[in-house]
């Protein structure tokens, strides 16, 4: 008969050991647990009693570690039985979750006797835990109140507030195990039936307000121009269900209003306020504005495809300097070049620009990847956190965002092409970079892989998974008919071996013409598509080519007057029109931030107006130097002007050119020296070479 409870620590032994089914060391127990290995030698002999019940048993290796062996079916028993079990007690790291919890639904003092009778343990023991959470809420930037007679409780703003409670949730509700509840739940309009601390957390939102959040953030992935992460899809319903409860207790929260100035125009913002108003009918109440820029930076954070007109607004070009810096000192450190990768510049950038808005706001940042990331590159970690700290001194960038950078410069440094046969399915759904790494993997350790798409969970509905020789999967698929294989997106020798076994498998029944009718219309569909893209990609750069120009300035002037003097150049070329509206914005962008280039002559003055008919580059020459502000916040000396233009409503081709563009300003020393050069001709040349280079890396060209 299986046992009714499970000891918490015994119980969280058991959850670990399903989470790393290749195995996991004593030690690496001791340490998740914060124990003793004699605790979880201990421990271990006591869950042997429990796995015996499911048919279950321990297998011990050494240099593996333990994990568990028996019948896929029993262990999917268990795991179901853990969710339901009620836990006899809490991990210590449970309890002061519970603890800091309760502190942060009230805005009234507790007393110590009462969470110690509600949680089963001396008020001693509750005194304790109040001393280990000091720490992780002065993170928070909160405080711990605490007066004898008077109880406990927690003072600060009330975004920071959310944000504990944020980072609470996203790190003991497992996104993927919620997303599977909540849309298996959708229909019965009840509480996800979790384990007993997800359970607890979860309690600080009301289930169906969940639901009907979870169902509005679902329509409005189709409006969005890229695919929002189910991890991200998560954090935004646990934001909005955060939000809500806490502006109905009449909790409100501010947002810098200069960065929901700058929002505005966005694509995300339009998004945002709809959804807004969506969940204000729904719940009959007024929510306020400052709630549209958190939502906007949730979905400008959350983006799984480069976005680069991220490079032509606001402050890009200083994060594209930031980028830069760190590609050169990752580069320097492992003596390999990356400097010349411009997708990694561009990565990083379109990466870089929303994550740092959400810092600065305050919001939380989880990877739940993070764990795996420190341990399999641990050495490249190091070094990224290093460099960040001097790269980055406006900002801290937390370790979950550490190991985002991690991913994206892993992703490079594992490229490699294999030639194959196979088309395989990653369902990936931690973020772009952790699926660029596991693709690259497969295409890496196994040659017969040709092909390897990446889809969301959410995206599973609506694809054809048949049609897929090999699906990989990074989370437990519930309701797939297809065999697939679980692995961890670093793909260890155990997962190697288990997806090797699968290809063998496939290959015995391998059929060349399987769903070769979908595939073909799928071909012609992407031959149609890749026609387009390049008639959109061919005319932006036929403009950008044929409306170059660089010209030497007669007289000494000051910026001001060179830009008038360009403007009124370009309106009489028919390029623009309102040339003082055009100059007004441009004057503007620079009030913004510098836009001198460090360690060059060369600044990059640009906008995107509605008064830009085609987008352009052009150089101008100064007579005498000037003095501007770098992107570096330090004055700098000036002698060539660049300028880029381009319209408001500029497609996704179009932004995604001129964005590659301006990485090339900023791409080595002998890139810098060409523009800094007075060789117009020489310098178109080296822009044709480029963008030949840029469509030949699209695969539009041969």
């Amino acid at each position: 008969m299986n046992r009714l409870y499970i000891a918490g620590r015994e119980r969280k032994v058991i959850e670990l050991l399903i989470k790393y089914p290749e195995g996991i060391t004593v030690k690496e127990l001791g340490a998740e647990l914060e124990v003793s290995t004699r605790t979880i030698h201990r421990d271990l002999k006591n869950s042997e009693k429990t796995l015996f019940d499911y048919n279950l048993e321990l297998a011990k290796k050494a240099g593996v570690g333990v994990r568990i062996i028996g019948d896929s079916q029993d262990l999917q028993q268990l795991e179901m039985a853990l969710t339901k079990m009620p836990s006899l007690e809490f991990t210590p790291n449970e309890r002061q979750a519970v603890i800091l919890s309760a502190l942060l639904e009230t805005n009234e003092p507790i007393k110590l006797y009462a969470l110690a009778s509600e949680l089963g343990v001396t008020v001693a023991t509750i005194s304790h835990d109040l001393d280990e959470l000091e720490e992780p809420l002065t993170s928070h930037h909160l405080f711990l109140i605490r007066k004898r007679g008077f109880g406990v409780k927690v003072e600060g703003e009330e975004r920071n507030k959310r944000a504990a409670i944020s980072n609470l949730i996203s790190k003991y509700v497992d996104p993927f195990e919620f997303v599977s509840l909540i849309k298996e739940n959708i229909q019965k309009k009840s509480k996800p039936q979790l384990n007993s601390i997800s359970n607890r957390l979860l309690g600080l939102v009301n289930p169906e307000k969940l639901v009907l959040i979870e169902q509005k953030v679902e329509q409005t992935r189709t409006h969005l121009q890229h695919e929002l992460a189910d991890s991200a899809h998560v954090g935004l319903v646990v934001h909005l269900a955060l939000a809500i409860e806490r502006l109905q207790k009449g909790d409100t929260i501010e947002f810098d209003p200069v960065y929901l100035k700058q929002m505005e125009e966005t694509h995300e913002y339009a998004i945002a306020k709809k959804l807004i108003q969506d969940l204000e009918m729904a719940f009959d109440m007024e929510i306020p504005e400052d709630e549209i820029g958190y939502i906007t930076m949730h979905l400008l954070g959350a983006k799984l495809r480069s976005d680069h007109h991220f490079m032509l607004e606001d402050s890009s070009m200083d994060v594209a300097y930031q980028a830069k810096a760190l590609i050169q000192y990752i580069s320097t450190q492992l003596d390999t070049d990356l400097t010349d990768n411009t997708a990694l510049l561009n990565d990083l950038v379109t990466h870089l620009k929303p994550t740092i808005y959400r810092l600065k706001q305050g919001m939380n940042i989880k990877n739940p990847m993070i764990d795996e990331i420190t341990r399999d590159y641990a050495d490249l970690f190091y070094l990224i956190e290093q460099g960040a700290r001097d790269i980055f001194p406006d900002v801290a960038l937390p370790k979950d965002e550490i190991g985002y950078l991690v991913l994206h410069f892993a992703s490079v440094l594992l490229h490699g092409e294999k030639d194959a046969d196979l088309h395989a399915l990653v369902i990936c759904s931690s973020g772009i970079g952790t699926a660029k790494i596991l693709a690259t993997k497969l295409m890496q350790r196994f040659p017969e892989v040709k092909q390897v798409d990446n889809k969301s969970l959410f995206d599973l509905g609506d694809s054809d998974t048949g049609a897929y020789d090999i699906i990989v999967s990074t989370i437990p698929l519930k309701g797939l008919d297809e065999e697939y294989v679980v692995t961890s997106p670093m793909l260890t020798k155990d997962e190697v071996e288990r997806i090797k076994k699968a290809i063998r498998k496939k290959k015995l029944t391998y059929k060349p013409n399987e769903a070769k009718h979908d595939r073909d219309e799928e071909q012609n569909t992407d031959f149609i598509l890749q026609l387009e893209a390049m008639q959109h990609y061919s005319k932006v750069i036929l403009d950008v080519l044929n409306a170059f120009y660089m010209e030497e300035m007669a007289a000494k002037q000051n910026v001001a007057a060179i830009l008038r003097s360009v403007c009124m150049q370009l309106e009489k070329s028919q390029m623009i029109e309102d040339r003082d509206t055009v100059f007004r914005e441009l004057q503007n962008r620079e009030q913004v931030s510098g836009l001198g280039i460090p360690g060059t002559s060369l600044a990059l003055y640009h906008t995107r107006s509605a008064h830009v008919f085609v987008p352009s580059f052009t150089i101008h020459a100064l007579n005498e130097s000037l003095i501007v502000a770098g992107m570096d916040g330090e004055d700098m000396t000036m002698n060539r002007m660049l300028l880029m233009l381009a319209p408001e409503d500029a497609h996704p081709e179009m932004l995604e050119v001129l964005s590659y563009l301006s990485s090339i300003v900023i791409q080595g020393k002998e890139s810098i020296k060409r523009f800094e050069s007075g060789d117009e001709a020489k310098i178109k040349n080296f822009l044709t070479d480029q963008f030949y280079s840029f469509l030949n890396e699209k695969k539009l060209i041969h």
